[in-house]
């Protein structure tokens, strides 16, 4: 089972002080968390599109590039990509370019997103919201696979037999459909044999065992191998030494972020029973001590079948050096008990 790290690179105001982190020092920050997640054993590290002023995640293969440099094994991801108001050609450049930088490391998670803001910001209406995204996502997958594309579509000029370079030198680049939770997208991304991965930040996580189903369903009704699909999801989290810090680091971060979202959603204040109800052992939080944590992923890989664990952590106003021993404890204390686990259950089924 693979484990990783996905950010937005949050630059969330403090709500007692005022200030935040500025954008160039976060995007520093994300270079030092990747080759950090390196060292630590962690096979993944994802950044996320956006474009806001609380976020400083606009360019994720410019800063995935930046890392490549500097590292050797870990997989860089986006996390995802908006396709839907994106230009697949230059989505699939941006990313064989970080393909032949990090060697073949680089993969694209596309989906639509969870804010709208690149919608008009780059001239796209949001009433083809649907139409734009499975246009688009065909179109990619054709560059993934031809070095020579000819296209006609909607919402993009036509082309003819035109070549797009750089090649990646995965062949093909991966490409991940992501999804919060939508049917319609389990289902295409099944009937497309692609992998999976779903966003799952509220409720019981168990709740997905349905659409990854459904996924696992259309996959074998198109002719692929449900055992060879990969299933990820991406969860909020934040690890200490014991619980008590956890929850004494990260509550009022977590509030202070979630609460910006709420009120721009029409959500009440976040407050102490919903954020203990999601830290519960069948919650959506992943916060608590390393054993805690490899615990509700053991759990989650029962319920799911989950191949990769995404845990986001990503709350400017937590300290960054609380942020950094998270990623070492993921890396060294929890990914060893989960795949312990994981080998002995396997065993035992045999």
């Amino acid at each position: 089972m693979e484990i990783g790290i996905s950010t937005f690179l949050a630059t969330t105001p403090d709500p007692s002080s005022g200030t935040a982190v500025g954008h160039a020092e976060r995007l520093r920050q994300a270079v030092e968390e990747i080759v950090l997640a390196e060292q630590a054993g962690l096979d993944v590290y994802g950044i996320g599109e956006h474009h806001r002023a609380d976020y400083a995640s606009s360019a994720p293969a410019v800063v995935l590039a930046a890392a490549a440099t500097l590292t050797k094994r870990i997989r860089l991801t986006s996390a995802v990509t908006v396709l839907s108001s994106d230009d697949p050609v230059r989505v699939y450049q941006a990313f064989s370019t970080l393909d032949a930088v990090s060697n073949g490391r680089a993969e694209i998670m596309a989906g639509r997103g969870s804010f709208i803001e690149s919608f008009p910001l780059f001239g796209y209406d949001l009433n083809d919201y649907d139409e734009l995204f499975e246009e688009k996502l065909e179109l990619l997958l054709e560059i993934c696979r031809s070095e020579k594309v000819t296209w006609r579509g909607g919402h993009r000029p036509a082309f003819r037999n035109l070549g797009i370079y750089p090649r990646a030198v995965q062949q093909p680049l991966p490409v991940w459909i992501a999804t919060g939770g939508n049917p319609e997208s389990s289902a295409r991304a099944g009937m497309l044999g692609l992998p999976v991965a779903y966003a799952i930040i509220g409720g019981m996580p168990e709740r997905f065992a349905p659409l990854v189903n459904l996924y696992k369903r259309a996959a074998a009704q198109a002719g692929h191998d449900p055992d060879r699909l990969q299933i990820a999801t991406h969860s909020h989290g934040f690890i200490a030494d014991t619980k008590e810090e956890a929850d004494r680091l990260y509550f009022p971060a977590a509030k202070a972020q979630m609460d910006i979202i709420g009120r721009e959603r029409g959500w009440p204040p976040y407050s102490r029973d919903s954020y203990d109800a999601m830290v519960s052992p069948r919650g959506a939080l992943y916060v608590g001590d390393p054993e805690y944590v490899a615990e509700k992923i053991v759990l989650l890989r029962q319920n799911l079948g989950v191949t990769r664990f995404f845990l986001h952590v990503d709350v400017s106003t937590v300290p960054h050096r609380d942020v950094l021993r998270t990623i070492e404890l993921l890396g060294t204390k929890v990914a060893p008990i989960v795949r312990k686990e994981i080998a002995r259950t396997e065993r035992n089924e045999e």
